[in-house]
């Protein structure tokens, strides 16, 4: 056979054939007797060297390597939303049927059911003009997601017929004669290669926050939608809950979750969690706006490099419908690791620590295929692609390779910090060392929508942090009793911010989301208390007393107060604050 090669070498993942003059870079190849499924990475003369994305133990020399002649692609259609797919599509749900609960070598399964029927509603009439992205019809795929059945790309003409019906992703629902005259059927079923952006019209200026109901994110260092943000952060700082609560709780309208060389036991949280979760915007079981792509530590090393580029082409096909869309990769160190290891065994030149020269432009690729865009089709449809990635620095270092080309690229650091973790305080997202990029384009929308001091309390609240950073150095020198009466309440108010404000409980029925109005009241009770507090000790009131008023116990437990009542409430505690205060101030009795 004409597309068939010899192995001549296997070491590991890499496996290294020769006769494959007929090959290109990133085919797929089939590796061996049981048809392994491998991928082209370099090619010198007629040898090709293939990652093999399964388990290569048995495999040996002079066995042969069949060339598919096609890139690493996905299937795109109607049943991706709920599915648990493995780093290169393999349904994971699917394989279990066949071979139980381990995957057996050079199983496949398609990625999409054949046999699912779909009820499909053609927009357009037959003789209508169409442009790749022209929605043709749609699909109701969940309760929740209505599926875009577009034109693909390459393809423009007229509409010559078009069916209504129940059809399988396979059957032909319309037809399309081409401006050459040529025509072409057209199936729900699309597939498009891992490694190619998804084309679209134009980029836009991201300018519309992604609310995700945690408050240090949403307040303090908010991700537009469209934007990128990575979260760093030593083992056990809880990067994977951070995770989760972004996954569980952000406004978009799909997430696609990649687990990427993480341990089983945080997927397996993952798959449990997730379908009984209800979606606090719909009411619907989170699954069915979600696609899972899970790819664990004693999964093969190669299928990781595979599983973002998957996560994020399925994340690009729904952004075209006009959908928000949120990728969250946990962690894309583990894929940095993979691709040292392919490098290595490549026996490439190694960069810094050991990782390829290409890593850094390896991670922009992923990170810049996010964005706000204006669709490909004639309506000009807007989605939005935000991608956050996890990284797992060695001991917290981020000066590490990894971090640091991470940081050169996204606009949004969420510094976890282990003393934080340490102390019991979660998000342990470090205040001081973390920072968004996005402020100036999103301070419109705040001021518009929320209220116009918004950016100003955030901003004084960030100042009254970092003023307590620096008394900090003086209390451990000389105690706090060596401080002014102004800077103590500096210190007060400040425990209020963290504790009360920026600690956030991701277990608690109504702590685990905070609506962004209920954020920017909370903040205004603290930094009230922090001003009529300080008007009052300039007036000459006591201080000890002014920290002991009971509404400060009321401050405390107000992140708590249900969604439905916290207005009437905070409004109560408001009146207190003021009350209490002035009773001080006057030389009255302690309320």
């Amino acid at each position: 056979m004409e597309n068939t090669g010899k192995i001549i070498k296997v070491a590991g993942p890499l496996v290294i054939a020769e006769g494959m003059a007929h090959a290109n870079m990133y085919d797929v190849v089939r590796v061996g007797p049981q048809h392994l499924i491998g991928e082209i990475i370099e090619m010198r003369g007629d040898r090709a060297s293939i990652q093999v994305y399964e388990e290569t133990a048995g495999i040996g020399t002079g066995e042969e390597v069949y060339s598919t002649g096609a890139p690493l692609s996905v299937e795109l259609g109607p049943g991706l939303i709920g599915q648990i797919y493995d780093g290169i599509q393999r349904p994971l749900e699917e394989i279990r049927k066949q071979a139980g609960d381990t995957i057996t070598r050079g199983i496949q399964a398609s990625p999409l059911s054949r046999q699912n029927k779909w009820e499909f509603k053609p927009l357009v009439q037959p003789g209508a003009k169409v442009v790749p992205g022209d929605v043709l019809g749609t699909v109701q795929e969940t309760i929740v997601v209505q599926h875009k059945i577009m034109v693909p790309s390459g393809v423009q003409g007229t509409v010559k017929e078009i069916h209504a019906g129940s059809f399988t992703v396979e059957d032909v629902v319309a037809v399309v004669e081409q401006e050459d005259g040529t025509a072409k059927e057209l199936t729900m079923l699309q597939r498009w290669p891992v490694r190619v952006e998804r084309p679209y019209q134009e980029k836009l200026a991201p300018t519309v926050p992604m609310v995700t109901g945690q408050r240090i994110v949403d307040t303090f260092f908010p991700i537009a939608k469209g934007g990128t943000a990575a979260i760093p952060g030593p083992f056990g700082s809880g990067k994977t809950v951070t995770q989760h609560q972004l996954a569980k709780w952000s406004d978009v309208d799909i997430v696609i979750y990649i687990g990427c060389g993480e341990r089983g036991n945080e997927m397996t949280d993952v798959l449990q969690e997730f379908p009984e979760l209800k979606d606090p915007r719909t009411g619907e079981s989170l699954m069915k706006r979600t696609v899972l792509i899970a790819n664990t530590s004693d999964m093969p090393v190669a299928a990781r490099e595979a599983s973002v580029y998957t996560g994020i082409t399925i994340a690009e096909y729904y952004r075209d419908m006009g959908y928000s869309v949120a990728v969250i990769a946990d962690s894309t160190s583990r894929w940095a690791e993979a691709l040292r290891e392919m490098s290595g065994r490549l026996e490439e030149m190694p960069g810094d620590e050991g990782y390829p020269a290409y890593l850094g432009s390896r991670l922009a690729q992923f990170y810049e295929r996010a964005g706000r865009v204006i669709c490909q089709g004639s309506d000009n449809r807007e989605g939005t692609l935000s991608a956050i990635g996890a990284v797992s620095p060695p001991g917290g270092d981020i000066s590490e390779p990894v971090s640091q080309a991470t940081l050169r690229i996204v606009k949004v650091f969420w510094g976890l910090d282990s003393a934080l973790a340490y102390a019991r305080h979660f998000p342990a997202i470090n205040w001081l060392n973390s920072y968004s990029l996005y402020f100036d384009r999103l301070r419109a929308w705040y001021e518009d929508q929320i209220d116009p001091d918004f950016i100003n309390n955030r901003n004084e609240a960030m100042k009254l942090l970092q003023q307590e950073n620096e008394l900090n150095e003086i209390v451990k020198l000389v105690g706090i009793d060596a401080l002014s009466p102004e800077d103590r309440l500096v210190m007060e108010t400040t425990q209020m911010i963290r504790e009360d404000f920026l600690q956030q409980n991701a277990m608690s029925d109504t702590d685990s989301y905070c609506e962004i109005d209920k954020q920017f009241r909370l903040l205004q009770l603290i930094l009230l208390y922090h001003d009529v507090a300080q008007q009052a000790l300039k007036n000459g009131a006591p201080m000890q007393p002014i920290f002991d008023i009971p509404a400060r116990a009321r401050i405390g437990r107000a992140k708590d107060v249900p969604k439905e009542s916290y207005k009437e409430q905070y409004n109560e505690i408001e009146a207190e604050i003021r009350q209490q205060i002035a009773q001080i101030s006057a030389g009255g009795e302690r309320a």
